[in-house]
């Protein structure tokens, strides 16, 4: 697409946007901290279903994460092609995302799918955010389940910091800290034996 053609597709979806707003939702958002300039409270599954349209585009992405609209940002995530996402553009996105949605939007729809999704994972579990630990969890949660094994400083690192997120007082990194582990004990029985032993030292059973 053309500049010009980028931005008038955004005025459309905008528009879209309106037509199929939810009051309600974007309201029970807003209360439980999902706080944008603008949410029209659109489901993802309807969302998905404009990416389906829309069609990967690498442009047209770019400038939907620009725009502090809460659907513009899941959209973005929809089509942006993977395999053309730079990873200072996903550090540039993760700099800017401040919700726990935004976040699991992001490790679902795009990380997963790039080249340096195990680089950014394991440097984002180390980080003191809640959204970096959260979606650098939900990437490798998503690896282990694609049967991606890691190394064996691989996984003594994420063990060691999965202990420490398990015991975190954010009650989304624990959630996306034991679904990590869970889908690494899933890898095979050593795997399993390994998760079960690194947990058990702080009083966790799987």
């Amino acid at each position: 697409m053309t500049t010009e053609e980028v931005q008038q597709k955004i005025k459309e979806l905008k528009r879209s946007f309106r037509l199929v707003m939810n009051g309600p939702a974007s309201q029970s958002m807003r209360e439980k901290g999902l706080d944008y300039r603008l949410n029209w409270g659109v489901p993802v599954i309807q969302l998905k279903q404009m990416a389906k349209e829309l069609g990967k585009d690498y442009d047209l992405a770019i400038a939907l994460w620009k725009e502090d609209i809460r659907e513009c940002k899941i959209l973005a995530t929809l089509v942006m092609p993977a395999q053309q996402m730079p990873q200072e553009v996903a550090e540039i996105w993760m700099e800017q995302t401040h919700t726990q949605e935004m976040a699991e939007m992001q490790a679902l729809n795009v990380y997963q799918h790039v080249s340096y999704a195990p680089v950014i994972a394991y440097q984002w579990i180390a980080r003191p955010e809640d959204v970096y630990q959260i979606c650098g969890y939900d990437i490798l949660g998503r690896l282990f389940m694609n049967g991606q094994e890691p190394n064996e400083r691989g996984i003594n690192e994420f063990l060691d910091q999965a202990a420490t997120a398990l015991q975190a007082p954010s009650l989304g990194v624990r959630h996306a800290a034991l679904n990590a582990v869970l889908r690494f004990a899933d890898l095979g029985v050593v795997y399993e034996r390994m998760a079960h032993n690194a947990l058990k030292k702080i009083g966790i059973d799987i």
